[in-house]
C-alpha cells in the first residue's frame, strides 16, 4: 500500500490510504469523515465508525468496523497531527490549507500517488475493490463480504470480486 511516506503529509495520506485498503471506502465517504466519527473524546481511535446517510454514496446510513491496521494508520495520523484531532466537528482530513477535503480533491490525491508510483489504470476505488477481493481470496462469505461493502444487491458485490487464471486453476483442484 502506497501513502506517500516521503510526502510532507505521510501520516494523513497513509490515513486516507488505510480507509480505501482497510475498510473499503469511497472517496466522497473519506472526505466527509469528521473528527469525532472516527476518534471519541478521549482521542482514541473508535472501534466502529457509523456514517450518517449524507456521509455515504446511497444516502443511507452504514457501519465501518476498524480493523487493527486502520487502526494503527489512525494513531499515527493522530501522533503526527495532534491539533486536527482536537475539534470533533472539524473535517478528519485537512488539506495543506487547512480546510477539509472534497470528493474529488480525494480522488485527485489518489491520481496523483499512483501516477508517482508509476501504478496504471488505478483510481480511487482501486483500494475498496482490493479490500473486497482479498477477503473474498480468504474464503470470506460473500453474504459477509456485502455487509462490509455496505451494498445493497449482492450482485454489485459481486462485480468487485476479481479472478484470474490462477485463482481459478486453485479453483478446480480443491475438487
Amino acid at each position: 500500500m502506497s501513502g506517500g511516506s516521503s510526502h510532507r503529509y505521510s501520516a494523513r495520506n497513509h490515513a486516507i490510504f488505510a480507509f480505501s485498503f482497510f475498510a473499503g471506502l469511497r472517496a466522497c465517504e473519506i472526505a466527509a469523515l469528521e473528527v469525532g466519527d472516527v476518534f471519541d473524546e478521549r482521542g482514541d481511535v473508535r472501534d466502529t465508525i457509523y456514517l450518517a446517510a449524507a456521509q455515504t454514496k446511497g444516502d443511507e446510513a452504514g457501519t465501518v468496523l476498524v480493523s487493527k491496521r486502520l487502526n494503527n494508520a489512525l494513531k499515527s495520523y493522530a501522533t503526527s497531527y495532534p491539533r486536527q484531532i482536537s475539534n470533533a466537528k472539524a473535517p478528519l482530513f485537512f488539506s495543506a490549507k487547512r480546510g477539509g477535503f472534497s470528493p474529488q480533491t480525494i480522488v485527485n490525491l489518489f491520481a496523483k500517488f499512483y501516477a508517482e508510483a508509476g501504478i496504471k489504470g488505478a483510481s480511487s476505488h482501486s483500494g475498496r475493490r482490493q479490500f473486497l477481493t482479498e477477503l473474498a481470496d480468504k474464503g470470506v462469505n460473500v453474504r459477509v463480504i456485502q455487509a462490509l461493502a455496505r451494498h445493497k444487491d449482492i450482485s454489485t458485490t459481486q462485480r468487485y470480486i476479481d479472478f484470474n487464471e490462477r485463482k481459478l486453476r486453485n479453483a478446480i483442484e480443491l475438487v
